[in-house]
């Protein structure tokens, strides 16, 4: 038997805060891997700071290893207060594993960068600290994404044919022999994007969406980016949203009808995949879960059962992930998927950074 205590850290694309969790993972050879989330928060971006990641792809080289700094700083003092706030021994922790924030992801040019200073975060929470998780596969030629099927496929077993992430990009996992992932469509991004000319930060429970009409022109040119017809593995990035996607839409359409177009695009592209690919259920978590209209517009088009998790899977899975990786690093076993990925070979990935 084997077991660690964890802190997952998730910052992602879609830049609603930090996730925190603190989990207990345990492995045994006669019933494999299980885990237990001890506790759980978001911690919100200061206003200043997010601004600064939204704008980090124009940075100077300069100026992003300043944020770079000063992110891992605010990760450290977020940790911090965390664990003074769920009274965590801090000795307990075998690790934080961080996934940090991503800037570039250009996997096609051996790229993908991800900021949150590790040796800052080490040093300024006394406790060893994992990073880095994507960048081995990217120089073993794979994509560097998606890494969350590892979880899916080992945490999460026999919970439905596929499992779908819809956070600021939207994945899908087919766990069984022959693990096949990868990013599917756009998810919460382009959404927040217009909820926000509302004056919202995101399209709470699906309103603006609802209260929207269907843009068909718009719909049909969403669906013929050629993205979608491309083979797995495959990813998306922030540079293939702003140049790929964003660039099809006509801002003189209302936001409102733009978000129910959005919508009705995820939806369709997500059960066209399930369906190519006969799943009978799917399991969804991230941000997305919790839009009923989206989750409504996908049961319209997947001919499976829907299953969607406690608040706190999905809230919290891809942090919970994250710090699974860190389990599987720290046991010295496979925590990136080549048949996911694309790269040679199935590999290790993470940086270890030590306080001291």
């Amino acid at each position: 038997m084997s077991s660690y205590n964890l802190i997952g850290l998730m910052s992602g694309t879609s830049m609603d805060g930090l996730d925190i969790a603190n989990v207990h993972f345990s492995y045994s050879e006669k019933i494999g891997w299980s885990f237990k989330i001890e506790s759980s928060s978001t911690v919100k971006y200061e206003p200043s700071l997010l601004e600064k990641l939204k704008r980090s792809k124009q940075l100077s080289a300069f100026d992003l290893l300043i944020l770079d700094k000063e992110l891992g700083m605010f990760f450290s003092t977020a940790v911090n207060k965390f664990i003074t706030e769920k009274q965590i021994n801090s000795n307990t922790i075998d690790a934080i594993c961080s996934h940090g924030h991503t800037v570039f992801h250009q996997p096609n040019k051996g790229i993908t960068h991800q900021i949150g200073c590790g040796e800052t975060l080490a040093f300024h929470t006394g406790i060893k600290v994992i990073n880095n998780f994507r960048q081995k596969d990217v120089v073993a030629g794979g994509q560097g994404a998606p890494l969350v099927p590892i979880g899916d496929k080992l945490l999460f077993k026999n919970k439905a044919d596929a499992y779908l992430n819809i956070g600021g990009f939207t994945n899908v996992c087919y766990p069984n022999e022959n693990t096949k992932a990868y990013d599917v469509c756009p998810g919460n991004l382009p959404l927040n994007h217009f909820a926000e000319k509302l004056g919202k930060e995101y399209d709470f429970n699906g309103d603006f969406a609802r209260n929207g009409s269907l843009n068909q022109p718009l719909l049909n040119k969403l669906n013929s980016i050629p993205y979608y017809n491309l083979p797995g593995p495959k990813s998306l990035g922030t540079e293939w949203l702003d140049l790929d996607f964003m660039t099809q839409i006509d801002g003189a359409i209302p936001p409102n009808d733009t978000i129910n177009t959005i919508v009705e695009h995820i939806s369709f592209q997500i059960a066209k995949d399930l369906n190519s690919m006969l799943a009978k259920s799917v399991f969804i978590t991230g941000g997305g879960a919790k839009n009923s209209y989206l989750i409504d517009r996908i049961k319209v088009h997947f001919k499976g059962i829907v299953h969607i998790p406690e608040n706190q899977i999905i809230d919290y899975k891809e942090a919970l992930i994250f710090g699974f990786l860190g389990a599987l690093y720290l046991k010295n076993q496979t925590n990136s998927i080549c048949s996911v990925t694309g790269a040679s070979r199935d590999t290790i990935g993470g940086v270890l950074h030590l306080p001291n």
